[in-house]
């Protein structure tokens, strides 16, 4: 994800701090709840319901308005976009529903809504939130089912960090402070290649990339080497060498130093990532069904964006993060690499919340919020997002068709988003303090 524009600063602050203050009132909110109807699902025509959200032709028209539910939970039925199966395990750990939770209440624009208000207002394809392992509220749209695999966008970037700290834990990479070079041998005397794992982690790295989402920019020309090997990912990450800060100084954002750790990750290992995402998530995790990732021609992964999974087992992903990578009594990642990953405390100075961005902090591949209880997030465009608050052990997952892509054009959705996180904090007795 960008960073969040200045705008938002003060919407976003004044959110969290009026949350908490509102949602104090919950018990007296009396309005009945209606259920939710089909017929409440915003702007269904303009993304394919008559003609039963069909997936796009091919992927240049993923992003199109009437292909975009119908792809985005199944970019595996897409002509031309190649899929690398992680097979779901034999044992599933079960997701056991919460008998009697309280009602989840938000506050936006001077009013309190419920979580049903918000999936008539927003273009949610599903909605879930998880406390401690149980299953609170679970929440379908535009004919979305448990079934359907939902894309990651930018959250595949956290994926790719956890198994950078799993390969890190196994000793298969040596260290965090080598230059991805040492393992990503097709990027050997590149300044990408040069740069450290450590420094791509965060993001980091200095050099340019832009990532404007027009369609002109160096993620376009990345996404156009994933799609068709012309050029090819290395050429794309071996073009890249203006820098605009030295190497460890400051956070922006650049989905291809995910890239790169997604090389460095498969020529440490001599194995695919979807191999590794089998054995070191989904067994241990449980999972419920098969995922997959995209890959280019050459059959690499597409690090930085494209991991597609069911609702749920998005949840346990999230559950894991929730639990410092645990799994019942099984350290599945290594804690202290996740607490490096997630903890605004042990970023630099210029990463932390409100530094990195006006609002957001950024760990490995994981925003962090400035909240006093440590809270973080998984996010994608268009509305992707699972957010962790491991103290309270409170998960939320959203997939989504959001209109624009970044929130640049329109921040409301992301807004009211952040609203709705601090109403599920709130209301599930989460921490919502600076």
């Amino acid at each position: 994800m960008p960073r969040l524009i200045p705008p938002l600063r003060h919407a976003l602050l004044q959110t969290s701090l009026g949350v908490c203050a509102s949602l104090l009132a919950a018990c007296a909110y009396s309005q009945p709840v209606q259920p939710l109807q089909a017929s409440d699902e915003p702007d269904a025509d303009l993304l394919g319901r008559a003609a039963g959200y069909p997936v796009a032709p091919s992927p240049t028209r993923i992003a199109t308005p009437a292909y975009q539910v119908g792809s985005w939970s199944a970019l595996d039925k897409v002509p031309g976009i190649r899929s690398a199966w992680v097979a779901r395990p034999a044992q599933v750990r079960a997701l056991p529903r919460a008998s009697a939770p309280p009602p989840i209440r938000y506050r936006i624009d001077g009013q309190q809504l419920t979580l049903e208000d918000y999936l008539r207002r927003q273009r949610v394809t599903g909605l879930l939130v998880l406390k401690n392992g149980e299953i609170v509220a679970e929440h379908y749209r535009y004919a979305r089912n448990d079934k359907h695999r939902f894309r990651s966008a930018s959250m595949a970037k956290s994926i790719t960090a956890l198994l950078i700290g799993v390969a890190h834990g196994k000793g298969q990479i040596a260290s965090l402070d080598d230059s991805a070079e040492r393992y990503a041998r097709d990027l050997a005397g590149s300044p990408y290649g040069a740069t450290s794992i450590r420094h791509l982690l965060r993001m980091s790295s200095g050099l340019t990339f832009t990532e404007r989402y027009d369609g002109k920019d160096d993620v376009a020309r990345l996404g156009q080497a994933v799609d068709t090997g012309k050029p090819t990912v290395p050429e794309v990450l071996r073009s890249i060498t203006a820098r605009h800060s030295p190497p460890g100084e400051k956070f922006v954002y650049a989905s291809a130093e995910t890239e790169v750790l997604g090389r460095v990750l498969t020529g440490a290992t001599g194995r695919s990532m979807a191999d590794l995402t089998r054995e070191w998530l989904w067994e241990p995790l449980g999972t419920e069904q098969d995922a997959f990732w995209c890959t280019d021609p050459a059959g690499q992964e597409g690090a930085y964006h494209c991991f597609n999974a069911t609702l749920r087992d998005w949840g346990r992903l999230g559950l894991l993060m929730a639990q410092d990578g645990k799994v019942g009594e099984r350290q599945v990642v290594p804690r202290d690499y996740v607490l490096e990953a997630t903890d605004p405390a042990r970023q630099p100075a210029a990463l932390q919340p409100l530094r990195a961005t006006p609002y957001l902090g950024y760990g490995y591949q994981f925003w962090l919020l400035p909240l006093k209880d440590r809270t973080f997030a998984m996010q994608g465009v268009f509305g992707q997002a699972v957010y962790v608050q491991p103290s309270s052990g409170i998960v939320m997952v959203q997939t989504a068709v959001w209109p624009n892509a970044n929130g640049q054009q329109d921040p409301r959705p992301r807004v009211e988003r952040n609203a709705l996180w601090m109403g599920v904090l709130e209301s599930l007795g989460g921490g919502t303090r600076r």
